[in-house]
C-alpha cells in the first residue's frame, strides 16, 4: 500500500514573540489540498503574499532560516518545519500576521503539540518521496562541516557537534525514526554562548530573547559588571552563572540538549527539500547555512532524477501473453501487451515489442513508420486494465471500460524495433469499481508518453 499525503483535520493557532524581531505574532496552521506543500502566508501585508517552504527561497541563514519571495518574508521557519516533517504533514498553509515565526520556548514542542491538537488527516494522492540512491555529500573543510545522506529504506538523522567548549564538549544525538521525534527531540531548545549575547543585541537580533526561551552557555568567566549589563539589556534584576556553565538557573531537559537541538534544526532545514526523504543523514557540525546548502544539493539532484527513466528487467515475466489473453478480451492484431514484468497491489509494469509486422504500419506513415499515439494509449490502457482486474477475486467475470483519459503528453516517437515499457500506478484508491491510474511509457532512456486514465470495472452479464 502506498503512503498517502496528509494535511490537518482543522485549523489551529498559537501566539508568541519572534526571537529576533521581538514582535508578537499569531500563527495559524490551516489544512491544504493535495500537492499544495508547505506554504507560509503573510496576512498582514497587502495582497497577503505567499512563499513556499523550499530551499531556493531561503535568503538568510543568520541565527535562523529565513525564506522570502517578493514581499513575503518569514524568519525562523526551522522549528515549524521540523514539526511538520516529524508528524509527516505534507500539505499545510501557515498564516502569520508578522514577519517571524514565534520562538515559544525555543523548541519545537509547542508546534508539535498544537499540530497534534488539530489532528492529521490522510488524503488520497500518493506521498512524494525522494529515495536516496547513492551517497550525497556537502563539505566545508575550512569549518570542519560535513553533511551526507546515505541510501536507506527509512529516514534517520545523526548529528555531531564540537564547539571546543569545556562546558559543552563534543556531543552527538540520533533519531532512528520520525516517530521518536516528539519524545526525544522536540523539546530541545535553541542555545547560544554568553559572550555572543551582546554582539547579537548590537546586531539588532534576539529582540525577543528573554533568557527563558534559549539555553545560554557560559564558556568563559565574565565579570559581575558584564553580567549586570546583560541583566539590564534583558530587563532582569540579576543574572547568575550556575557552576555547570548554564546561565540563569535553566535546567537542561537532556544532557545533550544542544546536540539534539542541532538535530531538530537539521530535520527542519532539510524539510525545505520539498519531499519526504528516504535516507540516513549524518551531520557533523551542522548549522543553518550548511543545512540549507545541503538541502539545495539534494533538491537539485531530486529534480534532475525526476525525469530519469527507471530500469526494468525485461527478462522478468509475471504474466506471459497466454495469461494476458485469459484476463483481457483483446486478441491480435488489437492486443498490445506482450508481457507483464512487475505486479504490485497498486502498481504494474508491462511491455510491448514493436515490430515492422504490425498491420497498422502498412498505412500509418509507411515511408517512415511510427507507432500511432492513440495505439500507445490503448496499449497503456490494456496494461492498466490488468492492474484494474487484479483488484477483484474473479477477474474473468469482469470487463474494463475506460471512462476518461487526461494529461496526455507524447514526448518522442516510437518506431519498429523499440520495446515500449508501460508503468502505471493508482492515483486514487480503488473504490466502487472505479480505477484512477497514472503512468508513463519508456523506450530505452526516454519517456515517450505519459497520461492519466480512469476506468470502471463492470461484471459480465
Amino acid at each position: 500500500m502506498m503512503d498517502k499525503q496528509s494535511t490537518l483535520d482543522k485549523e489551529v493557532s498559537l501566539e508568541g514573540v519572534g526571537l529576533h524581531t521581538g514582535q508578537m505574532v499569531k500563527l495559524t496552521f490551516k489544512p491544504a489540498p493535495e500537492d499544495h506543500g508547505i506554504v507560509f502566508q503573510r496576512i498582514d501585508l497587502e495582497g497577503q503574499p505567499k512563499v513556499q517552504a523550499l530551499a531556493e527561497n531561503v535568503t538568510e541563514v543568520e541565527r535562523g532560516t529565513t525564506i522570502e519571495k517578493k514581499t513575503a518574508r518569514v524568519n525562523t521557519v526551522e522549528h515549524v518545519m521540523s514539526s511538520l516533517v516529524a508528524l509527516q504533514i505534507d500539505n499545510c498553509l501557515i498564516e502569520l500576521n508578522g514577519q517571524e515565526v514565534p520562538i515559544m520556548d525555543g523548541s519545537a514542542k509547542p508546534f508539535v503539540d498544537v499540530l497534534k491538537l488539530a489532528g492529521i488527516k490522510k488524503q488520497e494522492k500518493a506521498r512524494r518521496y525522494y529515495v536516496v540512491k547513492e551517497p550525497i555529500v556537502y563539505r566545508d573543510e575550512a569549518r570542519g562541516v560535513e553533511l551526507m545522506v546515505l541510501p536507506d529504506d527509512n529516514y534517520s538523522v545523526t548529528t555531531m557537534i564540537d564547539f571546543n567548549s569545556p562546558v559543552l564538549g563534543a556531543q552527538h544525538a540520533s533519531l532512528d525514526k520520525l516517530e521518536d521525534f516528539e519524545e526525544h527531540i522536540a523539546s530541545s531548545r535553541t542555545f547560544c554562548f554568553l559572550h555572543e549575547l551582546e554582539l547579537l543585541l548590537n546586531n539588532n537580533l534576539i529582540k525577543g530573547g528573554d533568557l527563558s526561551n534559549a539555553i545560554v552557555v557560559v564558556d568563559k568567566v565574565m565579570e559581575q559588571s558584564e553580567l549586570d549589563k546583560l541583566a539590564k539589556l534583558f530587563n532582569r534584576t540579576h543574572i547568575e552563572i550556575k557552576k555547570e556553565g548554564i546561565l540563569n538557573n535553566i535546567e537542561l531537559r537532556h544532557q545533550n540538549e544542544p546536540a539534539r537541538h542541532k538535530l531538530l534544526d537539521v530535520v527542519g532545514d532539510l524539510g525545505l527539500v520539498g519531499a519526504a526523504i528516504k535516507g540516513k543523514i549524518i551531520a557533523k557540525k551542522p548549522g543553518h547555512a550548511a543545512n540549507v546548502e545541503f538541502a539545495k544539493i539534494i533538491r537539485k539532484k531530486m529534480e534532475a532524477e525526476k525525469d530519469a527513466v527507471p530500469r526494468f528487467d525485461v527478462t522478468k515475466v509475471v504474466y506471459d501473453v497466454n495469461k494476458i489473453m485469459e484476463l483481457l478480451p483483446h486478441r491480435p492484431p488489437f492486443l498490445f501487451v506482450d508481457r507483464i514484468l512487475e505486479m504490485e497491489k497498486e502498481r504494474i509494469v508491462g511491455c510491448k515489442n514493436v515490430t515492422m509486422n504490425e498491420t497498422f504500419f502498412q498505412g500509418h506513415f509507411p515511408g517512415q513508420p511510427i507507432f500511432p499515439g492513440v495505439l500507445q494509449l490503448e496499449a497503456m490502457a490494456q496494461v492498466g486494465g490488468i492492474l484494474a482486474l487484479s483488484q477483484v477475486v474473479d477477474p474473468e467475470n469482469y470487463l474494463t471500460y475506460f471512462m476518461k483519459i487526461d494529461k496526455v503528453k507524447f514526448r518522442h516517437p516510437v518506431v519498429p524495433g523499440d520495446t515500449i515499457i508501460f508503468e502505471l500506478h493508482f492515483v486514487s484508491p480503488f473504490r466502487r469499481g472505479i480505477v484512477h491510474m497514472g503512468g508513463c511509457a519508456y523506450v530505452g532512456d526516454k519517456v515517450v508518453m505519459e497520461a492519466e486514465m480512469m476506468a470502471q470495472l463492470a461484471k459480465v452479464k
